[in-house]
């Protein structure tokens, strides 16, 4: 086995895993998905069938019973979105700022008064709660680590340990990259699903890639589109094929999760709450973007390790892009000076596609929101995960400064 290492994975990969998980968004968002018939049998997997789009497995989501935790959560069609000018200071994210804005939208958000009860309407004591980063683009556009630890400070006021925590992501040596460290974070456990060993090899003594260890072959998502990817490549995906696994840190390690995504463009669209938890959770993803990128977001989602287990999303809208996203392109960085809370995924994400279509639109980058950018969403909507109809969505908003 071909010991492939970071170093040279970079240097020769370039634009290959990395772009590919950034490229053809534009052109992937096509026709809505109409909703399926039952079907989990690896033989006979429920396959979707839709006129221009390849086969996948969806109708096997349904064959999951919901439970009280599902997807939208315990309050469908309700966003809490909180702006506070005050929260950068001289290019630099104001910590304090930042704790109370989330603390403010944990308030608006349940109508509770005392922020620990508005959070134990969400989370308890003795469940293993992941917290899903996105550290993709780098340090210059990755989750800021103020917004995490205001999070992880407000949960430990609320009862919870920081031993019951886990900051994951899809790649160990992003988060790594990007400061998410048991040094910045004593007591929390790290983790991603690809990884790489110390000397800097993806490949254990068995021969196989770690991340091989770390994916659930009983869980996963089917799509008639083939991976294939060169052993550069391939640490990124794990696997070829047509099977998208579920890594285990969501099947088996998982009791809740607290999805905390970055407002960003993808587009003329957005990568916020649904695009983070489906295309970081689940192995081979580079062949879902030219084709199924609207369908992977929705659909993913409806799996039960992350429709019966994300409880809440936070998007850190403190700073983020407008143009040029998902990765990172100074040129278009702004400040939102924004978060946005909700156990709706959709509704979250329809209330963050308003706000940075609203800032292109003003940057003269397009005149108007398009329907295209709302197609993952009207998929999810569909598919009962959330309201993406926005005079469907209750808007509680709140200017702190």
């Amino acid at each position: 086995m071909n010991q492939v290492n970071r170093r040279n994975f970079l240097r020769l990969a370039g634009a290959g895993a990395a772009a590919a998980a950034a490229a053809p968004v534009a052109q992937a968002m096509g026709a809505a998905t109409a909703p399926v018939a039952n079907v989990m049998n690896p033989e006979t997997a429920g396959r979707q069938t839709q006129q221009g789009k390849p086969d996948t497995n969806i109708a096997d989501a349904a064959k999951i019973a919901r439970g009280p935790d599902s997807m939208p959560g315990l309050y469908p069609g309700r966003v809490a979105l909180v702006k506070n000018t005050r929260s950068v200071k001289d290019n630099l994210i104001v910590e304090q700022e930042v704790y109370d804005m989330i603390a403010r939208s944990m308030l608006e958000l349940t109508g509770e008064k005392k922020l620990k009860k508005a959070w134990r309407k969400f989370v308890k004591p003795g469940e293993r709660i992941g917290l899903k980063v996105n550290p993709v683009a780098g340090k210059s556009l990755s989750t800021s680590h103020e917004v995490v630890r205001a999070v992880i400070a407000q949960l430990e006021e609320s009862g919870i340990k920081r031993s019951q925590l886990t900051i994951w992501d899809r790649r160990e040596f992003e988060l790594t990259d990007v400061g998410f460290t048991q040094e910045n974070y004593p007591g929390i456990r790290i983790v991603g699903t690809e990884q790489m060993d110390k000397e800097g090899l993806y490949y254990g003594k068995d021969g196989k890639l770690y991340g091989e260890h770390m994916i659930d072959r009983d869980w996963y998502y089917w799509a008639d589109v083939e991976g294939e990817y060169d052993e550069y490549t391939m640490p990124y995906m794990v696997n070829g094929g047509k099977y998208s696994y579920f890594t285990k840190i969501v099947t088996q390690e998982l009791d809740k999760i607290i999805n905390i995504p970055i407002l960003k463009n993808a587009g003329m669209t957005v990568t916020l709450a649904l695009k983070n938890l489906a295309f970081g959770s689940v192995s081979n993803t580079g062949r879902l973007h030219a084709k199924l990128w609207n369908e992977t977001c929705a659909q993913v989602c409806a799996f039960a390790p992350l429709r019966d287990k994300v409880v809440l999303n936070i998007v850190d809208g403190i700073k983020g892009c407008f143009n040029g996203g998902p990765g990172a392109n100074p040129q278009f960085f702004c400040d939102y000076h924004s978060i946005i809370a909700g156990s709706d995924p959709v509704a979250v994400d329809r209330i963050g596609f308003d706000v940075v279509i609203d800032k292109r639109i003003a940057e003269g980058l397009q005149k108007s929101a398009t329907p295209q950018g709302l197609e993952f969403m009207l998929q999810a909507e569909k598919l009962s995960l959330g309201v993406a109809d926005r005079e469907k969505i209750e808007l509680r908003e709140v200017i702190l400064g």
